[in-house]
C-alpha cells in the first residue's frame, strides 16, 4: 500500500482493488453507513465497485483509504471533491465497526491539514444529512461552521487560518 500521508492512529494510502472487499462492505451496509452518504439502497456488486474505483483512479481523485497503523485494518475513505482552484468539498465514509472510536473527528483534523498545506486549500466545505447530529458536532468541534442549510442537508465550512495574522515571538 502506498502510504501518502498519516496521522496518530491512521494511515492514508492509495485507493486499491485489494481493499474492494472492504469497500463493498461499508457501502452496502445500509442501516449504518449508505443512509448517510446517499439515496441508494441496494446493494453494489463487486463489477460496480471496480467500475467505480477506476473512474476514481483515472480521474486522479483525491481520494484516500484509512488503514489502521498497528494493524492495517480498513476504516474508511475520506475525499477532497470538487477541487476548484483552492476550494473542495470533503466527504468522508467509515465502516460502521470502525465509527465510535475517534477515527472520525482524527481523519477531519488530519485531512484538513493535509488539505491546507498539502493541496493549498483555503476553504474546505461540506454537506452533511440535517438528521445526523453526531456528524455535525464532529464537524463543528473541529471547527467548521454552518453557513446554509435546507430541509435535507446542513452546509458547513472552514478557512484556512490567515498566516498573514500571526505575531511571531
Amino acid at each position: 500500500m502506498n502510504v501518502i500521508f498519516e496521522s496518530e492512529r491512521i494511515l492514508y494510502v492509495q485507493p486499491s482493488f485489494d481493499l474492494i472487499p472492504d469497500y463493498l462492505e461499508m457501502v452496502n451496509d445500509i442501516e449504518h453507513v449508505a443512509r448517510f452518504i446517499g439515496e441508494r439502497r441496494e446493494p453494489y456488486t463487486e463489477e460496480e465497485e471496480r467500475r467505480y474505483m477506476q473512474s476514481k483512479l483515472d480521474q486522479k481523485a483525491t481520494m484516500f483509504s484509512m488503514l489502521g497503523k498497528g494493524t492495517r485494518q480498513f476504516i474508511g475513505n475520506i475525499e477532497f471533491m470538487n477541487r476548484k482552484g483552492d476550494e473542495a468539498e470533503w466527504g468522508i465514509v467509515m465502516t460502521y465497526k470502525m465509527q465510535d472510536k475517534g477515527y472520525g473527528t482524527e481523519a477531519l483534523k488530519r485531512s484538513v491539514e493535509y488539505g491546507f498545506g498539502e493541496l493549498g486549500l483555503r476553504r474546505i466545505y461540506l454537506a452533511v444529512y440535517a438528521d445526523n447530529p453526531r456528524a455535525i458536532h464532529v464537524y463543528e468541534k473541529c471547527g467548521f461552521q454552518e453557513y446554509d442549510r435546507n430541509d435535507v442537508d446542513v452546509f458547513m465550512e472552514t478557512m484556512k487560518p490567515d498566516s498573514s495574522a500571526s505575531v511571531s515571538v
